[in-house]
């Protein structure tokens, strides 16, 4: 028997097969304090990956960036699978308060405030946060970037700028919206941005309300803070953390698993949903 049969025969004769991946990194938090959108979590795709039958992919899961109230947004955490590109966190929305702060960069970007620019994107993994205005005098955040759109500008209008739409993907079987941006805030008698679809978190706007996190698990942007609190600022939605999503043939899946993915199947895939980090030996 030839080396290369050996090998096969000791793997129970099976031999590479392709797997399908989604890779979401965490979403970052808004900005405090009528803070612009936060950005969401890089969005990658990848079809048709060869899998070598026991070879270990390492799955690293995001976090979302941590709330603020007198600062700029944090950046979410990375997600990663071994061997392929690592899904960049999103970008902190600009804290609220300043004449002209950019949103940070990240997978996609945060939103700007005053007349500032929006945090550029990580190129093929999400879009750029929105722009200020100079009308805002600072109070007024735009929107984070999403997956599928960049975060709304500020115009005219005192309301925040809505988070940038996510991206649609159907590797569960169903049709799911994720990696919205988060929406700006306002301390002004106004309305906060909506967060982008596929879970950014809505802004914060008069009263000291606070910004809304993203929603865990789809790398959505928490929302911009809302009215300014003398003592404490007011703070901004968290970040929603990362998700990771590996899809095999039924007829290939191992069962070897760590981490406790969710395990469904769909048709003649078995689908591995990884919330928090873990393996899977192909």
């Amino acid at each position: 028997m030839t080396g290369i049969l050996c090998v096969l025969a000791g793997l129970g004769g099976k031999g590479p097969y392709n797997a399908d991946l989604l890779i979401i990194a965490g979403g970052a938090s808004g900005g405090g304090t009528a803070g612009g959108g936060g950005g969401a979590g890089g969005y990658l795709t990848f079809s048709a990956q060869s899998f070598t039958p026991g070879d270990v992919k390492t799955v690293t899961v995001g976090a979302g960036g941590a709330t603020v109230s007198i600062a700029n947004g944090n950046n979410g955490v990375d997600s990663s699978v071994t061997g392929l590109t690592t899904a960049v966190g999103g970008g902190g929305g600009r804290y609220g308060g300043t004449s002209n702060g950019a949103g940070l960069s990240g997978g996609s970007g945060g939103g700007a405030t005053g007349s500032g620019a929006g945090g550029t994107a990580t190129s093929g993994q999400g879009n750029a946060g929105g722009v200020g205005s100079s009308s805002s005098g600072g109070y007024v955040g735009a929107g984070g970037g999403g997956a599928g759109a960049v975060g709304a500008s500020l115009g005219a209008s005192l309301n925040g700028g809505n988070g940038g739409a996510g991206t649609a993907s159907s590797i569960t079987g169903t049709s799911v919206t994720r990696a919205g941006g988060g929406g700006g805030g306002t301390i002004f008698s106004a309305v906060g941005g909506t967060g982008g679809t596929g879970g950014g978190g809505q802004g914060g706007f008069t009263g000291g309300t606070v910004g809304v996190a993203g929603t865990a698990n789809t790398g959505g942007g928490g929302g911009g803070g809302g009215n300014n609190n003398p003592v404490n600022g007011s703070a901004s939605g968290g970040g929603g953390s990362g998700v990771v999503i590996i899809s095999v043939p039924t007829a290939s899946y191992s069962g070897t698993t760590t981490g406790s993915p969710t395990v469904t199947t769909s048709g003649a895939n078995t689908i591995m949903q990884f919330n928090s980090s873990g393996s899977y030996t192909a």
